[in-house]
C-alpha cells in the first residue's frame, strides 16, 4: 500500500465515537473554558473580543457580573446564547469561570475566500503561516466561463422564486441583478436596513455568479440562477474584513425573518481557521440553527489547500470554519480547463481538503466551478481598483477561489428548490439535508484529484456539482410522501449528458465519516427530515444498513477502512508535516505505536489484524492489501 501522506492534517484523526449534539446550552464533557486561541499566550492587557457562550436565561445576570470586568459588551447573540464582549486577557479567565459560562469564543476575524486572500497563507501542521513575499504563489491559469454549460444548466429553470441571502461584503446593484436585490441590512453597523452597497466587491462578485444576468456583457458572463432574488447581508467592511460576531447577527436575522424575506439559501464564502470542535464553536452553531430552521446553507471550503505553494504540493485538514458546519454544504474549487466537457476538470490546487479539525468529518460535500470565474461588480470597490482582477468588459471581476464556488453552489440550489416547486406545487418543501443528499448524489467523480492514493473523498466530497441531474432528481422526489416510503413519482435515469457526453452520477452521499452508496435517495428516510444534523446518521433511529458497520475511503485494495469504533486520544505524534493519532480503536481492542518512516502501529493481531509500517502492505487476517 502506499504510504498515505497525509501533508498537514490526519485522515479523519479525531473521528466521531458516536456521534456529536449541538444541543443548545449543554456543557460538552472534557470541553475546556477557552479555545485554542484565547488559550495561547498574551500579554495581560491584550484586548481581546471574545463570545461568551453562556446558560439558557442567564443573560440578564452574566452582563450584571462581567460588566466590570470587560471592556464593552458589544453585542447580544440570542440564537446561540451568547454575549460579545472586549476585555482584557488578565480577565479572561475571571469572564470566562463564571459559572453561568459554558465557554469562551475568539470572536475571530474573517475573510472572504477569493483568490487575494489565498496568496496570503498556506498551511503547515494545522497552522496558518504566512507566505514570504518571494514565494508567493503562481498566477493560476484562468478558465474561460462555460459555466451553464459544464454544469449542464438548461433554459427550463432560473430560480424564480427563490431567496438566496449573501452574507458578505454587500451587493452593488447593476443591471445583470436587475432590480432582483430584495432586501439590504448592514450589520457592519449592527443589522440596519439601508440601500443595498459594496465597498470591497466580494458581494457583489458571488452575487453575480449566483444570479448575474450577464446584461452588461451581452450575456457573456453570466451567473446561474438568472432570475432568482437576493437579500443582502453585509457583514465585511471596505477592506473586505469583518467579524464572526455580526456573521452570527446576520445568520440568526436570516432564521426570525426568513419567511418575510423570502430565504431559501444563505450564501456564506468567507471563514477563518478551524479553533474548536464543531460542536462548540459558536459560527457553526449559528449555521446548525440556521439548517435546522430549513434554509440551505452554502459554505466555502476555504483556499488553504497548498502544503507547499513553491512546489504545488497539496496539503490536508485546511477546512475553515463554518465549513465544518455538518449540516452545512461545503463547497470546494475544481478546474473546468475552458472546456464545458467535465472528462478534464481537477480540483483547483487551492481548494482547502478535509478531514476537518478537531473532528475528522469528510469535508467539501462537493467541488463546483471556482478557478477564474468572472462576475460583475462596481468600478468604485476595492477590488475593482486592482488591475490584475478586471475581467475583459468593464465592470468585471475575474476571480478565483471557493468563493467563487460557494456562489456558483447557492444557485445551482435555486435551481433545485425551483424545479421541486414547480413538479410537485408551492406547498412541497426540500429540507435542506434533501437538497444536500440531491446535490451529492447526482454529482460527477472528478478525473483529477491531485490525492496520490489519498481517498479522493476528501478533495472532493460526492464530485463536481451536476445541475442538470440535481435538477431531473428534484423534480422527480415528492416530499409529501410518509417517511420509509418511495417518494419519486417519475423514473429516474442516473446519467446526464454534458457538452454532448453522458456521465453516470456517483449515486452516493458522504454522511460525516461514512460513504453511503445505492438508490438511498429514491426513498423517504427519516434522515432527510429537517432538525436532524447530517452526519448523526444514527439518531433518531436512522440506519444505513449495509453501510453502518463504516465507510471505506478509497477502494478496499487501496484505501482505508473506518468504523464507528475509530477514535483517537488527544495524544497526538507529530513529525515533519504529518499528523497521525497515536492510539486508534480497532475492533475490540487498541493498536498503538511510533512515527518512524512513514507510520508504524505496532504489531495487533487480534481479530486476524496485523499491522505493520506504512511502506509494507497492510494485512487483514490471510489476505494481503
Amino acid at each position: 500500500m502506499r504510504n498515505l501522506r497525509l501533508g498537514v492534517c490526519v485522515l479523519a484523526l479525531v473521528a466521531l465515537a458516536g456521534g456529536t449534539t449541538f444541543a443548545q446550552g449543554q456543557a460538552p464533557a472534557n470541553r475546556p473554558a477557552l479555545d485554542d486561541v484565547l488559550r495561547s499566550d498574551g500579554q495581560p492587557d491584550d484586548l481581546l473580543r471574545v463570545i461568551v457562550k453562556h446558560r439558557p436565561g442567564a443573560s440578564a445576570r452574566l452582563k450584571n457580573r462581567v460588566r466590570p470586568r470587560v471592556d464593552a459588551i458589544a453585542n447580544e447573540l440570542r440564537g446561540i446564547g451568547a454575549l460579545t464582549v472586549a476585555l482584557r486577557r488578565a480577565n479572561l479567565h475571571a469572564v470566562c469561570g463564571d459559572p453561568d459560562v459554558l465557554g469562551c469564543s475568539i470572536d475571530a476575524p474573517l475573510r472572504p475566500t477569493a483568490e487575494p486572500e489565498r496568496k496570503d497563507y498556506f498551511l503547515r501542521s494545522g497552522k496558518l503561516i504566512a507566505l514570504p513575499s518571494q514565494a508567493a504563489a503562481p498566477a493560476p491559469e484562468y478558465d474561460a466561463q462555460k459555466l451553464q454549460a459544464t454544469l449542464g444548466v438548461t433554459s427550463s429553470f432560473k430560480g424564480t422564486g427563490v431567496g438566496v441571502a449573501v452574507i458578505d461584503s454587500g451587493i452593488a446593484p447593476s443591471a445583470d441583478l436587475n432590480g432582483r436585490i430584495t432586501a439590504f441590512y448592514d450589520f457592519t453597523q449592527g443589522g440596519i436596513a439601508t440601500a443595498p452597497y459594496d465597498e470591497y466587491g466580494h458581494g457583489t462578485h458571488v452575487a453575480g455568479l449566483v444570479a448575474g444576468n450577464g446584461a452588461l456583457s451581452a450575456g457573456q458572463y453570466v451567473g446561474v440562477a438568472t432570475r432568482a432574488h437576493l437579500i443582502g447581508l453585509k457583514v465585511l467592511d471596505a477592506l473586505g474584513q469583518g467579524y464572526s460576531s455580526d456573521v452570527i447577527a446576520a445568520l440568526d436575522f436570516a432564521v426570525t425573518n426568513r419567511a418575510a424575506l423570502g430565504i431559501d439559501v444563505i450564501n456564506m464564502s468567507l471563514g477563518h481557521p478551524i479553533f474548536e470542535p464543531a460542536a462548540t464553536d459558536p459560527l457553526v452553531q449559528a449555521v446548525e440553527r440556521a439548517v435546522a430552521a430549513g434554509i440551505v446553507v452554502v459554505v466555502s471550503a476555504g483556499n488553504i489547500g497548498l502544503l507547499d505553494p513553491t512546489t504545488g504540493e497539496v496539503g490536508y485538514g485546511g477546512i475553515t470554519s463554518p465549513g465544518n458546519a455538518p449540516s452545512a454544504l461545503t463547497v470546494g474549487a475544481m478546474r473546468t480547463k475552458a472546456t464545458a466537457d467535465r472528462s478534464d476538470d481537477e480540483i483547483a490546487l487551492f481548494s482547502s481538503r478535509g478531514p476537518t479539525w478537531y473532528d475528522g468529518r469528510v469535508k467539501p460535500d462537493v467541488v463546483a466551478p471556482g478557478q477564474g470565474l468572472v462576475a460583475i461588480n462596481a468600478t468604485s470597490t476595492t477590488m475593482y481598483q486592482k488591475p490584475e482582477l478586471q475581467a475583459e468588459i468593464a465592470p468585471y471581476l475575474r476571480l478565483s477561489g471557493t468563493s467563487m464556488a460557494a456562489g456558483v453552489a447557492s444557485g445551482v440550489v435555486a435551481l433545485v428548490i425551483e424545479a421541486n416547486r414547480l413538479d410537485e406545487g408551492a406547498s412541497s418543501v426540500l429540507t435542506p439535508n434533501t437538497v444536500k443528499a440531491i446535490l451529492q448524489f447526482t454529482a460527477l467523480p472528478v478525473p483529477y484529484t491531485f490525492t496520490d492514493g489519498i481517498p479522493s473523498a476528501l478533495a472532493e466530497g460526492a464530485g463536481g456539482l451536476n445541475a442538470a441531474g440535481a435538477t431531473a432528481l428534484a423534480q422527480a422526489i415528492d416530499p409529501a410522501m410518509p417517511a420509509g416510503e418511495p417518494w419519486l413519482d417519475a423514473a429516474v435515469s442516473p446519467f446526464s449528458t454534458i457538452a454532448g457526453v453522458t456521465h453516470a452520477w456517483g449515486q452516493h452521499i458522504v454522511w460525516g465519516n461514512r460513504i453511503v452508496w445505492g438508490d438511498i435517495v429514491f426513498r423517504n428516510h427519516p434522515a432527510w427530515a429537517q432538525g436532524i444534523v447530517w452526519g448523526d446518521y444514527d439518531e433518531d433511529g436512522v440506519v444505513w444498513g449495509d453501510n453502518d458497520d463504516g465507510v471505506v475511503w478509497g477502494d478496499y485494495d487501496d484505501g482505508v477502512v473506518w468504523g464507528d469504533n475509530v477514535t483517537s486520544s488527544a495524544n497526538l505524534v507529530r513529525q515533519s508535516f504529518y499528523l497521525w493519532s497515536a492510539h486508534i480503536v480497532w475492533g475490540d481492542g487498541y493498536v498503538s505505536g511510533t512515527y518512524d518512516d512513514g507510520v508504524v502501529w505496532g504489531d495487533y493481531d487480534d481479530d486476524g489484524v496485523v499491522w505493520g509500517d506504512s511502506t509494507d502492505r497492510f494485512v487483514w487476517g490471510e489476505s494481503v492489501r
